[in-house]
């Protein structure tokens, strides 16, 4: 489903899938993927919830403006989808620069969120060195530059060597994102510090981590996680950098168990 676009910004590709009147369920993806992250995942999942998977600006087939995009952009994006939407009290679910936008959003629009599912990411990821050497080499010489670097962060070495088709097709979409969406989304994630109003939140939050993870190692998901008063944090052995896609049937099993929990199904 493709949203009308309107006056108040960059409208979101979304697809829905589920229980039009279920509880619903939002998908935040990460840096360089789209929303297919979430498909092995959401099949895993009762049929009986809302499954809201969304792009985000600049990715899959979300519009693509010019940069900068500063963080309280991409949470108004993901605000404005759910509005449009007419989705109250969901729980929303964010990989990575998703898990920031969720931390954001959920800062910001408490009406929008009544539980928070946050994977592979922290309250600030990277330093500013890092992403402005990171954002010059793409800059200079498109992403193709960060290719390799980020597959070995993203997958498991046993990912690596025995399911190259997961691999190469996180690969393929990483190469057709568009660049200035990849350029925007990476100078959001260097500027952004959600410290202080990650730690303001009181809400059911579950954190999720992989022991392989090149990008957020677990112990600093578990930090972040450790700032929510009441979080769960959970481990998953063997997966990297992006568990939906390397490990969907654990993923999607703790997201059960915590929708069960807080009585979200």
């Amino acid at each position: 489903m493709i949203i009308i676009p309107d006056q108040d910004g960059v409208v979101l590709h979304v697809v829905e899938s589920g229980a039009p009147d279920g509880p619903a369920v939002a998908f935040a993806h990460a840096l360089g993927s789209d929303l297919t992250t979430w498909d092995a995942v959401v099949a895993r999942l009762p049929q009986s919830l809302r499954l809201i998977r969304m792009d985000m600006r600049g990715h899959g087939n979300s519009p693509c403006p010019d940069g900068p995009y500063p963080m309280g952009e991409l949470v108004g994006d993901a605000a404005r989808c759910l509005d449009r939407l007419g989705v109250k009290d969901c729980v929303f679910v964010g990989l990575s620069i998703g898990g920031i936008i969720a931390q954001g959003l959920a800062a910001e629009r408490l009406d929008l969120v009544r539980g928070l599912v946050i994977a592979n990411t922290a309250v600030k990821i990277g330093t500013p060195a890092i992403w402005a050497d990171r954002i010059k080499a793409v800059r200079e010489n498109g992403i193709e530059t960060e290719l390799d670097a980020t597959m070995h962060r993203w997958f498991s070495r046993a990912t690596q060597r025995d399911h190259p088709e997961v691999v190469n097709a996180a690969r393929s979409r990483m190469r057709a994102t568009p660049l200035a969406g990849y350029l925007g989304c990476m100078e959001a994630i260097a500027d952004t510090d959600l410290y202080e109003s990650t730690a303001r939140l009181r809400l059911p939050t579950l954190a999720i981590a992989g022991t392989e993870d090149g990008s957020t190692p677990a112990d600093l998901v578990r930090e972040t996680a450790g700032l929510i008063p009441g979080a769960r944090f959970e481990l998953i052995r063997g997966a990297g950098h992006m568990p939906p896609l390397e490990k969907p049937d654990m993923f999607a099993t703790l997201l059960t168990d915590f929708l069960t929990s807080i009585g979200h199904l």
